[in-house]
Order: structure tokens, then C-alpha cells, then sequence
């Protein structure tokens, strides 16, 4: 710790008065100066200086955009954004900020607004600007490191903090996790004295006065409320210097900031980040630029659990694509996905919920947007910085500013929501029937239309396209159409039909596959709104196409409101569907097989039917209802919709993500899970055995799988209510997964181990290509097998772009 020079008795009361005040935010205003110097001579009362009157320079015009690094047409669907920070800097806020809004692969919006200083004379706000994050730092600095050495073995979260800091002993015992969940029943601050009254490299002496001044003074027992407490944190940075071996500042740059590639952030920023520095208010007459704005931080020495880190936007951008990952950034892992989900996970409190060292949606989380996810975690720091990290809408919210420059008495918290509010509503995907609703049904209007759909299909709101469609003014809906599993999307087998609030339903996975001439009458739309899977196989693209040739044979105008391919769209694998000689392209083979695609296509039902239609020659007038916001990068899980089974076994996006590996299996006598409550998670036989075949695909190291052996009964076909033995599958990263080339090393593997038993013919059922399935059978490589469906799957890929919408 650094000696701290003294002030007058006036200025350091104010001083242990702005310690009490900070006590729910981070940073905190002081008296101190800011620059370190040797202690003076002790201090002589004398009478409090008369208040000193801040002048401030003419207003800058309302929300000037200093710097933005992105396109005009996306910073159009932002302009509500910049709208209500201009009502802030003018309102007098804020003097300016920095907003970085993105995915774990991408930034969606980042823009600069107003100024970095107001005095002692104007800068403009820069993307690069360096702010201190108050108590930010307590999750990004402190709770990381925690849990890193949780990882490690190092920390135990249930073990009580004495066992680490044994001068805490005369306290009542109280854990490092409580310490985390700010639940540890320490207060929100202690006295000044208790920082600066100490030697500096004496830490223990530190702790001895917490542990003895906190005798009997505890206004609540450790577990019982949530009290937020920046002495906590001082113990667990303490704890994490023990632990460790080096302080704070030094294990997160080696465990935190370095492999993370946060190149300007940490604790006492150099020359080169202070020149870029937003400044707070003053201290003994000189702007805190680059020094630590909160009290207790700066008395010790600039570096603590719960303040005193500075960094940029761009850098926290970093961590929060880290954290959208997991725990990894660019191949770097600072946690492992399980240390990461323990760290995030919610936890009650008397407050509402909170994460180890992260609110979640606690009454002090009042910089939370509505819209967040129940998965989302964040903070905020008392100078104006607040995070969000969102994994169920794989999103985060980067907001920096110095709202206590120059007179500290600015305010934020609102607008963070505000303005989190805002820009998820504009980067939040919406499907065709959003884009079709918000257009009033234009393109609709008059219509008398047959509608192909489900009861998965919906809208942003939850409300399904039939309800939306039901109730669309100036459209008349005549008909349903429902594809395989019904309207409901729950049943198996023929589905017969019906009628949903007096409007008759009729299957096409019965009697028929298309309308017919009876069930359109009076119909002249044909609208098309399912959820396909991204497979070659799943049936919905081929009902759409069926459907299509209807709507061409009878002038029909056929509408499409496109949806995600929930895998993404750009990978595309897997051999093309093969046609007999003299078979025109795209002439059906099958229900399943139904047009030369490859098995993962990567394309949209929209770029689909644009696709069929040239294929087939269609005379059809086609409108496709085009998404907002979908970047092919993204799997449904990523897009911030909320997934409705389409079909009864594809009940979540990590089973939908297997599916073009496990499905292109269950043609042969294999049972993938039917009947159980995984479903395309698990594949196995009552011949196989289980442990042989994980060791087996193990071993040939498929990218991005994991397996196990299991035994598991499933209660339908096949195997129904025999005991099956076999694997779990789990992607571990969708980035390096393929699932044909997974497929074909479970079937390599099933092939060596079972081959007399294992029906290896049916594969082709869904594979469709007579090539692959001999070199499957003579045992060779994956990537020999893959090899043999290249060059058509490039000549694919390449007719593919003429269609694709996004």
C-alpha cells in the first residue's frame, strides 16, 4: 500500500462520509489529490475552505457523435439509440459516452457520443477513450480470478474466508462464495483509517483492522441478506494475493487481461492510456485523469478487489465475446465451460438474484433492460460504466461513460436500460411474419389465403402465425394447411384433418402431400411460414415445394415469411442428392429426398423456394418476406427467438445441431433416441456395445464432438422398451462441428465393431449416395469419404449464391 497524504480534518470527514455513499455503486467521489506524494506533516484543524463553484464551458450540441466506426444503413436501425443519448448529454447526464453493442462473433453497433472532458477544457469522446470502471472491476478483475483459482484448487467457494486470511477469525465465519454473493454480512465500507493508517506492503494489517474493527458490529449474520459490501471485495483480493503469490494487478494481466487480448486495460494506467484518459472530478484542485476515482482504491495504492481498473469499450468488448463463449476467446480459455456456468449461474437473495460476483436481476440492477434474457449477467461501476452479457441472446451491451465529470452529479442507470432496451430491440432478429406484421399486412391486404404452417410458427411476441394471421385486418384466412405433425407440431404418423377456431384445417402428411383443387376454393395466396431444420431430409422444404408447384399450376401468389436456418447458413456439407440418369434437377425422389441438395444446405426456407423455383421452371409469382437483423452466422440460439419445437424430437437447438449427423443414422436399426427424453442426443442398439463404440469414436478425434457410453430404453421404435446401449452425443463447439463427417465416423465405427449386425445399407436411405456408401464399406478415411461428394457440393455451393437473401 502507498502512504496517502492527509488533508484537512474537513476534507477527510468528507472523505469517510463519500465511503458510505459509494456503497452500492463502486467509485465514489474523494478529497483526496491525485497523485501520490510522501505523507506531509500531521494535519492541524483549521476552518473548511469556502465551496468552490465549477464554471462550465457552453453546452456542446445534444448527442454530437464524436467517432462511429460502422456502416450508415446499421446505424439507421440505431437511431432510436442515438436519439436518447442526445436527450441525456443535453439533460446534462452525462458530458458523453462510448456504447458497444455485439455478438460473440461480431459488433453490431459502436459509437462514440459527446465529449470525454468538459474541463478543464472540451475533448471529444473517442472509441479508444480509457475510463475508470469502478466497480466493474469487482467481476472482471476479482471475481475472474476467483474463480480461475476455484478452478485451479487454489480457492474452495464453500470454504470460510478465515481459512484463507486467518485475521478474519475473530468475525463470524462467513465463505469465499458468500463474500462473491455479497451475503457475507460485512458492511457496505469501513473507516478510512482502516487503508491508510497502515504500512504499505503491510496487507495482513489490513485485514487485522477489518477483522477487529467489525467485532460485534455485524447488523446481519453471514448468509442471511444481501448487503453490498466493496469490504468484501477487499477480502477477496486479498484472498486471491495469498492464494496466488502476486497481486491482483499482476495475476489478471497474466490470467485475465493478456490471454484475452485486452491490451489497455488495468490497474494504474501508463502514460500512453492517461493521455486518452476520461477524466472525473477534481482532487485538491487537479482532475483525477487516469487516477482511481474511489476513495479506498486510491488509499491503497490504486489496485483492489473492488475498484480501480481502467479500461476501453473495445477491451471489455473482449471479454464479453470471451464470456458469450464460455470462457474462451481466439483459442485463449481462462475458465472451463463448467467453472463458467457455476460462476454465472443465479443464486436468491434477500435483493433478487445474483451470480458470484454478478448481479442477474437483483432490486440494485436498475441498468437491467427487460429484454435481457433470465441467462444474462452484468454490473455497473459508480463513474457511469455498466456491462451486460447475455448468452441466451448470444449479446452484450458494453456502456462506458464518466458521468461524475466534472461535478458528480450525473446519472445513468435509466438511460443503461434505456438504451440496452433500444438496441436489443434493433439487433434482435425478426422473422418474416414480424417484418409482415410491422408492415401492417400490406403486401396481405385483400387477400383470401391459404396458410401453411404450425403452431411453432411465431411471432417476436410469442403469438403464432396463426393467431397473427387469424386476426390481420383486411386478410381473409380460408384455409390451414398442416405438414407432417400437425398444426399442433406434437403428432407422429398420418395426420388427419380438422379445424382451428372454425377455419378448416387440412393435413398434407394424410390423404395428400399438396392443396388440391377443393381445399383451395376461394383462395388466391398460398403463405408458407415453418420452421425447417437445415437438413436435406427434414420434410417441411419439401411440403413448401410441393405446395409451390400448386400454387404455379393454379396462379397463386405464393408468399414465404422466411425464418433462420436455426444451424446457420453458411456451412454447407454432405453429397448432393443423386438423380437417375434422365432425371431432370430437382425432380423428387422422395418425400425426404425430395431435390438435389446436399444434406446441411445452409439456406433459408425463403432462399429455398427461390431456389426450387428456378430449378423447376416455376411460372409462380414468389414473395419472400424477408428477416431483419439474421447474419448467417447465427444458430437459433443466437438470434434472441425463443425456440418452438417444429416437430415433437426437435426440442431445443442443441438437438437440432446433431440432427444432420444422428438423422442421416436412423434409417438404419439404430434406435437415436425416440421415445426418450434426448432425442438425437443419443443413438445406440440393444447389439452395440456402448463402451467399445465411445472408445472407438474417440479416438478418431471428430472436431468439436464429445462422446460417452450410456445405456438408455427408448419407448418408441425402434428397440421400443428394450435396453439399448450406446452413446451420448455433445457438441463442444459448433465452430469445428460437422455433422456428415461426425455421422461418418460413428459409422466407420459401428461398421468395424458390428458389422454383422449393424444394417450399414439403409444409410443411404438419407445419405444418397451410392459412392460415399462403398467407401464407408470398404472402411477408408472421412476424408477420403468426403472426397468423393466434393466436387458436386462445390458446384452446389456456387449455384447456391444466386439465391441466398442475407
Amino acid at each position: 500500500m502507498h502512504a496517502v497524504p492527509h488533508g484537512s480534518a474537513s476534507r477527510r470527514a468528507r472523505l469517510a462520509l463519500a465511503l458510505f455513499a459509494c456503497a452500492f455503486g463502486s467509485s465514489c467521489a474523494s478529497a483526496h489529490p491525485a497523485r501520490r506524494v510522501a505523507p506531509p506533516p500531521p494535519v492541524v484543524a483549521a476552518a473548511p475552505p469556502a465551496p468552490r463553484e465549477i464554471l462550465l464551458p457552453p453546452r456542446m450540441p445534444p448527442a454530437v457523435v464524436a467517432e462511429t466506426s460502422l456502416d450508415p444503413e446499421r446505424d439507421a436501425r440505431f437511431a432510436s439509440v442515438d436519439a436518447a443519448v442526445s436527450a441525456a448529454i443535453d439533460a446534462g447526464k452525462m458530458p458523453g459516452c462510448v456504447l458497444v453493442v455485439g455478438r460473440h462473433d461480431e459488433v453490431l453497433f459502436e459509437k462514440a457520443y459527446g465529449s470525454r472532458a468538459i474541463l478543464p477544457e472540451r475533448v471529444p469522446m473517442t472509441l479508444d477513450t480509457v475510463f475508470d470502471l469502478a466497480s466493474l472491476t469487482k467481476p472482471l478483475a476479482t471475481s475472474t480470478s476467483v474463480m480461475i483459482l476455484v478452478e485451479r484448487g487454489k480457492v474452495d467457494l464453500k470454504a470460510p474466508a478465515s481459512r484463507y486470511v486467518p485475521e478474519l477469525a475473530t468475525l463470524p465465519p462467513f465463505t469465499v462464495e458468500q463474500l462473491l454473493m455479497h451475503t457475507s454480512g460485512l458492511p457496505a465500507a469501513t473507516p478510512i483509517s482502516d487503508y491508510v493508517s497502515v504500512d504499505a506492503t503491510d496487507h495482513s494489517g489490513v485485514m487485522k483492522k477489518i477483522g477487529e474493527g467489525l467485532v460485534g458490529k455485524l447488523k446481519t449474520q453471514p448468509g442471511e441478506h444481501f448487503l453490498y459490501s466493496d469490504v468484501g471485495f477487499v477480502v477477496l483480493e486479498e484472498i486471491v494475493r495469498r492464494r496466488a503469490g502476486k497481486d491482483l494487478a499482476t495475476f489478471t494481466r497474466e490470467e485475465v487481461w493478456g490471454p484475452l487480448g485486452m491490451n489497455d486495460t488495468g490497474y494504474l494506467p501508463g502514460t500512453s492510456l492517461r493521455e486518452r484518459a476520461a477524466p472525473t472530478e477534481q482532487r485538491d484542485g487537479e482532475w483525477m485523469i487516469g487516477d482511481v476515482h474511489d476513495p479506498r482504491a486510491w488509499a491503497l495504492g490504486g489496485i483492489a478487489g473492488h475498484a480501480g481498473v481502467f479500461s476501453t469499450a473495445g477491451d471489455l468488448a473482449r471479454y464479453a465475446r470471451a464470456m458469450l463463449s464460455k470462457g474462451t476467446l481466439d483459442g485463449n480459455r481462462i475458465v472451463s465451460e463448467r467453472t463458467f456456468d457455476t460462476w454465472t449461474a443465479r443464486r436468491d437473495t434477500s435483493s433478487g438474484g445474483r451470480a458470484l460476483g454478478w448481479d442477474k436481476d437483483s432490486r440494485f440492477a436498475s441498468h437491467r433492460s427487460t429484454l435481457l434474457s433470465p441467462r444474462a449477467f452484468g454490473h455497473g461501476g459508480f463513474t457511469g460504466t455498466v456491462m451486460w452479457i447475455d448468452p441466451g441472446k448470444d449479446l452484450y451491451v458494453v456502456f462506458l461513460s464518466n458521468r461524475v465529470h466534472p461535478d458528480g452529479n450525473g446519472s445513468v442507470n435509466p438511460l443503461v436500460a434505456q438504451l440496452a432496451t433500444l438496441a436489443i430491440d434493433a439487433s434482435e432478429v425478426k422473422t418474416g411474419i414480424d417484418v409482415l406484421r410491422a408492415e401492417s399486412f400490406e403486401r396481405l391486404k385483400g387477400a383470401h389465403i391459404g396458410l401453411v404452417t404450425n403452431a411453432s410458427a411465431r411471432a417476436k411476441d410469442g403469438t403464432s402465425t396463426l393467431d397473427v394471421l387469424r386476426s390481420a385486418p383486411n386478410v381473409t384466412l380460408s384455409a390451414i394447411f398442416s405438414p407432417e405433425h400437425g398444426i399442433q407440431a406434437a403428432a407422429e404418423g398420418k395426420i388427419a384433418d380438422g379445424a382451428y377456431h372454425g377455419v378448416p384445417v387440412y393435413s398434407l402428411y394424410g390423404d395428400r402431400a399438396s392443396p388440391t383443387s377443393t381445399t383451395l376454393d376461394g383462395i388466391d395466396t398460398l403463405v408458407f411460414d415453418l420452421q425447417d431444420a437445415g437438413a436435406r431430409f427434414y420434410t417441411y422444404a419439401s411440403t413448401m415445394k410441393l405446395a409451390m408447384k400448386v400454387a404455379a399450376d393454379k396462379k397463386l401468389r405464393f408468399v414465404v415469411l422466411d425464418r433462420p436456418n436455426p444451424i446457420g447458413g453458411t456451412e454447407v456439407s454432405g453429397p448432393v442428392l443423386e438423380l437417375a440418369a434422365g432425371e431432370k434437377s430437382g425432380k423428387a425422389a422422395s418425400f425426404v429426398n425430395h431435390h438435389a441438395l446436399p444434406i446441411r444446405h445452409g439456406m433459408t426456407v425463403g432462399e429455398l423456394a427461390k431456389l426450387f423455383a428456378d430449378d423447376e421452371k416455376l411460372d409462380l409469382s414468389l414473395d419472400v418476406v424477408k428477416m431483419q437483423n439474421w447474419s448467417r452466422r447465427q444458430y437459433f440460439d443466437h438470434t434472441g427467438l425463443t425456440w418452438v419445437s417444429p416437430s415433437p424430437n426437435l426440442r431445443s437447438v442443441d438437438e437440432v445441431v446433431l440432427y444432420p449427423a444422428v438423422g442421416l443414422l436412423e434409417s438404419t436399426n439404430l434406435s437415436v433416441g425416440r421415445g426418450t427424453d434426448t432425442p438425437f442426443e443419443v443413438l445406440g442398439a440393444p447389439f452395440v456395445d456402448g463402451e467399445a463404440l465411445a472408445k472407438n469414436v474417440t479416438a478418431r478425434a471428430i472436431p468439436g464432438l464429445a462422446v460417452e457410453a450410456i445405456t438408455f430404453t427408448p419407448k418408441a421404435s425402434p428397440h421400443q422398451g428394450k435396453t439399448c446401449k450406446g452413446l451420448r452425443l455433445r457438441v463442444t463447439d459448433r465452430t469445428r462441428f460437422e455433422p456428415v463427417r461426425a455421422a461418418l465416423g460413428i459409422a466407420l465405427a459401428l461398421q468395424e465393431l458390428h458389422a454383422g449386425e449393424w444394417d450399414l445399407e439403409h444409410v443411404d436411405r438419407m445419405l444418397q449416395s451410392k459412392t460415399a456408401l462403398e467407401a464407408i464399406k470398404a472402411g477408408k478415411s472421412i476424408d477420403a469419404i468426403a472426397a468423393t461428394w466434393s466436387a458436386s457440393l462445390a458446384m452446389f455451393v456456387k449455384k447456391r449464391e444466386r439465391f441466398l437473401l442475407y
